[in-house]
């Protein structure tokens, strides 16, 4: 809200409190709209002053708060900055068959990062984006790399091996811009053919990068080995656990986390909790088990405080985390009643603001 003075007053305009005269008499309510009527009253009065609700005062949801906050905004403006900065490198390194500058990645990545002030801002600030449909491959890589800071602090790497992550973010699937653009984000179902070509970018990706050279090894491995799973049903090789590198381990969370998070021709972005249930109900087996329950916990609880809608229409607010079931948390509802979704497999969370 913002005070304005009387004689600033126009009519449609909405009061944020009541404004009380010299007696404490209420004479105009909170949320009543201004008329030239109202304004003549308040002369009457000798009212010099009236608090006023301003746009960011009829923000409901959580999406509309994060996008008129000014941190947000800030955020919004320099990633769409050094977004064309990221891509050009990118293009220049395929197009030419020439090595990447890492350096200037990592001051595409340094200059975007200190836009937000904490790693659950910045992935609420990333989940609120709305990317173009045209540049997705590249939004959804640089994306990454800026997530992998976030996991990697998550996971207690060192800086070292968190800059490593952050590099293998950025290349992982620069395979993917081999592929026909309609056959990645085709809506429908794809043919066998079709998914027969998506699953080359693995190995596209690390042979280009391994011809260029200069590449850690564990970049080179989780190029070709992040649609690899633990239970051995990844591609290209159908590796188990130890078989896989670590650092692709990683790289398949963040991948998979990305994508669900951002919109695709077929379905809206998921929420938080819609994110770990699809992880809790593959068991959990495809990915890393300590990395994969480390990073689904500091999401989860990241999520304390906000409101959700049930699918029975219900609105309440998380204050606990089940930690033997991530993705059904206590709810207080608005009516101070309690429920454990993680006993209630008739109810579940439909949005989260």
């Amino acid at each position: 809200m913002k005070a304005v003075a009387r004689m600033e007053l126009k009519p449609g305009m909405i009061t944020a409190e009541d404004i009380l005269n010299y007696k404490n008499e209420i004479i105009v309510s909170a949320n009543t709209k201004i008329t030239e009527n109202i304004i003549k009253k308040l002369a009457r009065h000798s009212i010099m002053v009236v608090q006023i609700k301003e746009e960011s005062d009829f923000i409901t949801t959580h999406f509309e708060k994060v996008r008129q906050s000014e941190g947000f905004k800030k955020f919004e403006s320099t990633y769409n900055i050094y977004f064309p900065v990221f891509k050009n490198l990118t293009l220049t390194s395929v197009n030419n068959r020439q090595p990447i500058n890492m350096g200037q990645l990592m001051e595409v990545y340094r200059n975007i990062i200190v836009c937000a002030k904490s790693g659950e801002l910045l992935l609420d600030y990333l989940y609120n984006m709305l990317p173009s449909e045209d540049d997705l491959i590249y939004a959804h890589c640089l994306n990454s790399a800026l997530i992998a800071s976030v996991f990697g602090t998550w996971l207690g790497l060192s800086n070292k091996d968190i800059d490593l992550l952050i590099y293998c973010a950025f290349v992982y699937d620069i395979g993917k811009l081999s592929i026909p653009y309609s056959i990645l984000w085709k809506p429908e179902k794809l043919t066998s053919e079709e998914y027969r070509l998506v699953m080359q970018h693995t190995t596209i990706g690390h042979d280009f990068l391994a011809s260029l050279g200069g590449f850690d090894e564990h970049v080179l491995n989780a190029t070709l080995q992040h649609h690899e799973r633990c239970d051995g049903t990844g591609y290209p090789k159908a590796l188990k656990d130890q078989e896989i590198d670590r650092f692709a381990k990683y790289i398949a969370i963040i991948d998979t986390y990305e994508a669900m998070t951002s919109p695709r021709a077929y379905r809206q972005k998921l929420h938080p909790f819609q994110i770990i249930a699809n992880y809790e109900n593959e068991g959990l087996t495809k990915y890393d088990y300590a990395s994969i329950k480390s990073i689904l916990s500091h999401l989860a609880n990241s999520q304390l405080g906000f409101n959700v809608q049930l699918n029975n229409g219900k609105i309440g607010e998380i204050i606990l985390i089940n930690e033997r079931a991530l993705s059904r948390p206590l709810i207080k509802m608005n009516d101070d009643s309690l429920i454990d979704l993680s006993t209630r497999n008739d109810l579940f969370i439909i949005s989260v603001f």
